[in-house]
């Protein structure tokens, strides 16, 4: 079945409390500003946070389509900018633990939205546990979240090391969270490069920085994306340079990337 091409990446970390939700919910919202029709996957099974994030109720999550009651059309939250979000199953294992018919229907439920998508942004869950790794692997970008300290950039670097010598994944884009100066996020991306091609086959590509900014505190409280909240600034300005740099990205040539290989991959069970 042909599919309209859509660009599937994976917003990633090592760890908790660099800012990731954060990260995948502004970068959505400032590429639907350049017009493109985004959806958001919170992919967080156990712990659910980018409806949180911004303020939203979700009624049925993915589980529930997983169950047959209902269609992923019906678990769809419209979000900030025209964003679709698809809040997270209640369940860790709920994705591990499918049957044949459960398998084949949510392929079919994911492919039929895809002639009305360009760009899937799955916010991972935090770790290198092999939920995060399978989601990472399916998708056909990889962008690893780091901010300046020295837990921040060994848990990423472990998890580079992971999928590139476990799974082969040799391209990631970098971005630094955080930081205080422009120079600083340089620094952290020379850091992490260093270290990583001194011991790995794989190619990293600075996507920028985001700027530490009072701002993002305030609309997390507002339970509002910044890029929406303080549309003027500093971080909001970062998001929208990001965007741009994202948004040129070319779609892959093999199916890794498309909806279809994307649901495959995240349903499938590794076998002892």
């Amino acid at each position: 079945m042909n599919i309209h091409p859509v660009q599937v990446i994976a917003v990633t970390s090592g760890k908790g409390g660099v800012g990731k939700t954060n990260i995948a919910v502004n970068l959505s919202v400032a590429l639907a500003e350049l017009g493109r029709r985004v959806m958001l996957m919170d992919a967080d099974l156990a712990l659910a946070n980018v409806d949180v994030l911004l303020g939203l109720s979700p009624r049925q999550t993915l589980e529930d389509v997983i169950n047959g009651d209902c269609d992923l059309a019906d678990v769809l939250l419209e979000g900030p900018g025209g964003i679709r979000i698809v809040p997270a199953a209640s369940g860790a294992s709920v994705m591990v633990q499918l049957s044949a018919a459960q398998h084949s229907g949510l392929i079919q439920a994911f492919s039929t939205l895809s002639e009305e998508l360009d760009v899937l942004i799955i916010d991972t869950a935090d770790g290198i546990g092999d939920a995060v790794v399978s989601f990472v692997r399916a998708a056909q970008e990889a962008i690893v979240v780091v901010c300046d300290e020295p837990t921040s950039i060994a848990d990423a670097y472990a998890l580079i090391k992971l999928l590139n010598r476990d799974h082969g994944i040799s391209r990631f884009r970098i971005l630094a969270n955080m930081v205080y100066t422009p120079q600083e996020g340089r620094n952290l991306f020379g850091k992490l490069t260093r270290i990583s091609e001194l011991f790995l086959d794989v190619s990293l590509h600075y996507l920028g920085a985001v700027p530490y900014d009072e701002s993002v505190r305030k609309a997390v409280q507002k339970q509002k994306a910044v890029y929406e909240a303080f549309p003027r600034s500093k971080s909001a300005q970062a998001f929208k340079a990001i965007a741009q740099k994202v948004d040129s990205w070319p779609l892959a040539d093999s199916p890794r990337g498309h909806l279809e290989f994307f649901v495959e991959r995240l349903v499938q069970r590794k076998t002892a």
